[in-house]
């Protein structure tokens, strides 16, 4: 048997079989492909070669030993320079947006002059 929610209540009640096929599908009938509207020129796969020629050498495995090395720097700064420079940059707003609002909040502080 089949169930399906009442609009009202909002609880099972049983349905017959028809309300299984929506109107509009036609179960017998084999799907029939929309034209293509833009197509482009494709290669087959045999003429692709081995790689496509936007794929790069794989360098996962050269940056996990990068990365996994155990020589006591953080892993945020194993990238080199410019990591190290974002780091401080990143360091130094954080450490002058506190020291702004802290000056802020002791200007808001202050009784004004009446």
């Amino acid at each position: 048997m089949y169930y399906r929610l009442n609009g009202v209540t909002q609880r099972l009640i049983g349905a017959p079989a028809a309300a299984y096929s929506p109107q509009g599908l036609c179960p017998g009938v084999p799907p029939v492909s929309p034209p293509v509207i833009f197509a482009s020129p494709t290669k087959l796969a045999s003429e692709t070669g081995s790689q496509a020629e936007y794929l790069r050498a794989n360098r996962i495995p050269d940056l996990q030993k990068l990365f996994q090395r155990a020589d006591g720097i953080p892993v945020h700064l194993k990238g080199g320079l410019i990591d190290k420079l974002l780091y401080r940059t990143t360091m130094g707003l954080t450490v002058g947006g506190a020291f702004y609002c802290l000056v802020a909040l002791y200007i808001a502080a202050q009784p004004g002059n009446k």
